[in-house]
């Protein structure tokens, strides 16, 4: 068996004296809390602490990391117990989904994956060897006994791992009953929701329809009209502010913004409303809402997020047999330039407006992202996301935004993730990164040391907390 070793010194520089100043600026930041401002676990798992059901259920399943890489080597989605959505057979052992992730976990060397779990096996449940065919039951056995203790339920590992606040994410239509049980239970740990209007909002949504009149159900307005849906929208924001909401957050195909009149957008309203409006309007109707979206923030204070980009959903044969969110979503080429300036042009030098920009399109770093929120005061730039959450994908991030944007047009670290404790292990790669790239330009006398410091602090803590208005 090979032991499993966390090298003190990894994702540091090699060069001795760079490592030096790297582990120094690591050493200050490294137990400052976390903040989670943008994220998709379930807030059940804190609403009722009920231990985590074994570690397929804690690792595997909930993780499309995971799922993606097993699903491109042959894994069939069964037989990692991934419900279909015709109720079809699956696997059911939690024991013999361990077994298939472990037989193949060399596929995940070099991915941020791979260290995610390393890190968990060792930090969270003190293992010492490798995960591999030969000790896969051996590390089942381990983790499953520990998650039957109250040490590792929810709410203790929350408190353990020192973090200060979750955000979870939610639809419109959410009742929030698992955040009021929080809010309701007496316990010290912050976790708040964010509102992804997504459904509502999104005409080619299977069930938009649908939804729209369950929205009007919901807040009492007449969403047959344009300002009667308006008004829905801030009904909602409302319900979700009062159950911690600060931001909004909005996963459109495009970047793309279209600020109308008012008689424009009941026009179009009424097309989207009719069921037969085209792709075009679709999208017309999607850029109009972000306006819409950020003239609502500017009331109530909520931050807009937008995460555009994304073919989702990539696979056709997979959602139908599993749905969405399995690991076929695939990035995209975005502008941001033309696609944002009406949003800008309108908004964007608002100081009490707070727009974050995410990209899975990292060749619109140097070229779009970074000049635009060099220069508007109401943009700034959310970390690398998703696809690029790696140590290679921060580093490109770091290399191609801070010329132009610096980094305090920069939000800090979001971990994006579905899978709880990777929570942890993703902000110590962000720390260790931020720390390393920071090492690399006091070597080069780009930056004095006590300047390091003060970056390392506000990469980690002070920057999420000013964006998200927490």
């Amino acid at each position: 068996m090979t032991r499993l070793t966390l090298h003190p010194d990894r994702l540091f520089p090699a060069e001795p004296a760079t490592r030096l100043i790297a582990r120094r600026l690591y050493d200050q930041v490294k137990g400052l809390p976390i903040i989670s401002p943008h994220g998709h676990t379930d807030p059940a798992w804190f609403a009722q602490n009920q231990p985590f059901e074994n570690p397929a259920a804690l690792l595997i399943q909930p993780d499309h990391y995971v799922f993606r890489m097993l699903y491109s080597q042959g894994v069939r989605l069964e037989d990692l117990g991934i419900p279909r959505r015709d109720g079809g057979a699956v696997e059911t052992d939690p024991r013999a989904i361990w077994r298939r992730f472990a037989e193949r976990y060399h596929l995940f060397r070099g991915t941020p994956s791979r260290m995610w779990h390393d890190w968990v096996y060792a930090k969270v449940f003190g293992l010492t060897h490798r995960l591999s065919a030969e000790t896969a039951d051996h590390h089942y056995d381990v983790i499953d006994e520990a998650l039957k203790t109250d040490a590792f339920r929810p709410r203790a590992l929350f408190e353990r791992y020192n973090i200060e606040l979750l955000a979870t994410t939610e639809g419109p239509l959410d009742d929030l009953k698992h955040h009021a049980a929080i809010q309701a239970s007496g316990w010290s740990g912050r976790v708040i929701t964010t509102y992804r209007p997504d459904p509502v909002i999104g005409p080619d949504h299977p069930r938009f329809l649908a939804n729209l009149q369950r929205f009007g159900e919901l807040t009492g307005e007449d969403t047959a009209t344009w300002q009667g849906y308006l008004a829905a929208h801030r009904n909602r924001r409302a319900f979700f502010r009062d159950h911690g909401a600060t931001a909004t957050d909005h996963g459109h195909p495009t970047a793309a913004t279209f600020d109308l009149s008012t008689g424009e957008a009941e026009a179009l309203y009424a097309r989207v409303r009719s069921g037969a409006h085209t792709a075009e309007e679709g999208e017309r109707f999607r850029g109009a809402m972000l306006v819409e979206m950020a003239r609502m923030s500017l009331d109530d204070g909520m931050v807009l997020q937008i995460h555009p980009g994304v073919h989702r959903s990539h696979n056709a044969p997979l959602l139908a047999d599993f749905g969405t969110d399995k690991g076929a979503d695939i990035p995209v080429a975005t502008d941001y330039v033309t696609a944002l300036k009406p949003l800008l042009n309108r908004y964007g030098s608002e100081p009490g407006l707070s727009i974050i920009v995410f990209t899975l399109d990292e060749t619109s770093y140097s070229r779009e992202l970074a000049p635009l929120a060099g220069h508007y005061p109401a943009l700034r730039l959310g970390p690398p996301w998703w696809f690029h959450d790696s140590p290679e994908g921060m580093r490109r991030f770091r290399e191609q935004t801070t010329e132009t944007a610096g980094f305090y047009n920069t939000v800090g670290f979001n971990d994006d993730t579905r899978a709880f404790l990777s929570i942890p292990a993703r902000h110590d790669v962000a720390r260790r990164m931020d720390c390393a790239w920071l090492a690399q330009l006091v070597v080069e006398h780009r930056l004095d040391e006590d300047e390091a410091h003060e970056v390392a602090r506000a990469l980690t803590y002070d920057l999420v907390k000013a964006a998200y208005r927490l």
